[in-house]
């Protein structure tokens, strides 16, 4: 009876472990100042899962420690087989060891959250992996790619992490235009479409600061090169940087600015 009321204790506090820890890091993080309440929510994300899976891991070895006990289990004798098979098994657990020391210092340091779209490479990952981060914990980090394939990665692993979406996220397009193109009326159309898109409210929402003419970037072999920049709010440069595109698609046919593409200049060579 005494171990079934010990499992329904460690069963509820595991149950309700979410809740509590949900109200802990919201409290924790309430005083903290975040570029925008997505960058709030993914960090209360992160640290929920953290939390949870510590409170509930500490909830079920203190469950298991009870009920040895309830069995008159010698646990002193137990713990010093423990100690010993502790040093065999950490001797060759020193992977596992660093993936724990990466992933404290991923959080601690606020590398990525849940819901960020990052890249991460070197060391035992091998080539790049690309995605949105779905899930952390202290040792895997799970990440999910374009085609929806589930990347599982340790966190030890992964040398070089590149976040596309931390705080804020640039939107850079490089647009060929014809040679004879008058590049004044190019630029006062390309500020005029990213003007123009603050007056959409769904748009104004995540843009920080509108898509504007940069500077000529290139002279390349059919087109002039140039380049324009933005700023919006984490993972939104695609969807912003597509309706720009389709946008300045209509104005650049309306004010008759070709888009260049590929020509070649055929020379008839002189009869003798």
């Amino acid at each position: 009876m005494q171990i079934i009321i010990v499992l329904i204790v460690a069963f509820v506090l595991h149950h309700f472990s979410g809740f509590v820890m949900r109200n802990f890091v919201h409290r924790l993080l309430i005083r903290h100042d975040f570029e925008t309440e997505i960058d709030r929510i993914k960090q209360e994300d992160t640290l929920r899962s953290i939390f949870r899976t510590l409170v509930s891991l500490l909830v079920w070895l203190t469950a298991v420690g009870w009920i040895l006990s309830i069995l008159n289990v010698n646990i002193a004798k137990i713990a010093a087989g423990a100690g010993f098979l502790g040093i065999i098994i950490g001797l060759g657990a020193q992977a596992t060891i660093r993936d724990y020391l990466a992933g404290f210092f991923v959080l601690t340091e606020n590398q990525y959250r849940i819901g960020d779209i990052v890249t991460l490479a070197g060391g035992g990952v091998g080539q790049k992996t690309s995605g949105i981060i779905e899930d952390i914990t202290l040792r895997i980090t799970k990440l999910r790619d374009l085609d929806g394939t589930i990347h599982i990665i340790r966190n030890g692993e992964a040398s070089v992490i590149t976040n596309r979406t931390y705080k804020y996220s640039s939107v850079v397009i490089d647009i060929g235009v014809a040679y004879d193109s008058d590049i004044d009326l190019v630029e006062k159309t390309m500020n005029e479409v990213g003007m123009g898109m603050l007056k959409q409210e769904e748009l104004a929402k995540v843009i920080k600061e509108p898509i504007q003419f940069y500077r000529v970037d290139e002279f390349g072999n059919s087109a002039v090169i140039i380049k324009t920049l933005g700023k919006v709010i984490p993972a939104k440069q695609w969807y912003i940087a597509g309706e720009y595109r389709r946008r300045l698609l209509v104005a650049f046919k309306k004010n008759g600015i070709e888009i260049a593409f590929p020509q070649v200049v055929v020379h008839k060579a002189k009869d003798k």
